[in-house]
C-alpha cells in the first residue's frame, strides 16, 4: 500500500489491511480467464452475453437512433452550474443519432459541490504542471488530494512524489522526470 510509509506500520494493524489480498484476487482472475479462453477455443458455439458496458449502447444508438440514457464523462460546459465549465462532469446523457447529449443539471447542493471541488483542485493542479512544464504543480496537486493528505505529511508527500516520479519517469516528459532513484523496500 503506498500510503503506509515507514514507521507507520500501525496503519495495517488499525485498519485491518490484508496485504496479500489483492495479488491473490488477481492471480484468481487471471486463472479463470485462462480457464474461459480454452473453453472459448474448444467450444463449437459460443454464446456472448449482453454486457453491461455503455460501449454496445451507444454504437447502437448512433448507429439506429434508438436513443438512450448513460451516465457519462464529459466536459462540464455548464451541464454543473456550480462547477468550473472546464472541468469533467459525469452526467445522464441522450445517445442518439445526433449522438452524445449530456443532460443540464444546474446547481448541486454546496456541500456536494465543495467536496467534488477537493478533486477538481488535484486534476486542476495536474493541467497545470502539463501546460506550464512547472514541475511543482505535480507535487501541489498531490499535496491538495483530500486522501494523500489525511495520509501522509508534507515531507511525506514530497518524497512519495519524488519515488513515483522516479519509477514512472519514462512515461512522463523530460521536464517531470526525477533522477532520484527509489530506495529498495
Amino acid at each position: 500500500m503506498l500510503f503506509i510509509k515507514e514507521g507507520r506500520e500501525d496503519l495495517i494493524e488499525k485498519f485491518g489491511i490484508p496485504l496479500d489480498e489483492y495479488p491473490k484476487r488477481c492471480i484468481e482472475q487471471i486463472e479463470r480467464w485462462k480457464g474461459q479462453a480454452e473453453a472459448y477455443r474448444s467450444a463449437d458455439k459460443i454464446e456472448v452475453q449482453p454486457s453491461k458496458e455503455y460501449a454496445s449502447s451507444i454504437i447502437n444508438s448512433v448507429w439506429t437512433g434508438e436513443p438512450s440514457v448513460i451516465y457519462g464523462n464529459v466536459r462540464n460546459n455548464g451541464c454543473i452550474t456550480s462547477l468550473p465549465t472546464n472541468c469533467a462532469a459525469e452526467v445522464p446523457c441522450l445517445v442518439d443519432a445526433s449522438g452524445i447529449q449530456p443532460t443540464f443539471i444546474g446547481d448541486l447542493p454546496p456541500q456536494l459541490t465543495a467536496l467534488i471541488r477537493t478533486n477538481i483542485n488535484v486534476q486542476e493542479l495536474t493541467v497545470q504542471a502539463l501546460m506550464t512544464e512547472n514541475r511543482e504543480h505535480i507535487y501541489h496537486a498531490a499535496m491538495m488530494d483530500p486522501h494523500t493528505a489525511a495520509e501522509l505529511d508534507l515531507d511525506q508527500i514530497w518524497s512519495l512524489v519524488d519515488d513515483l516520479l522516479a519509477t514512472h519517469g519514462d512515461w512522463l516528459p523530460e521536464r517531470a522526470r526525477t533522477t532520484r532513484k527509489v530506495q529498495a523496500a
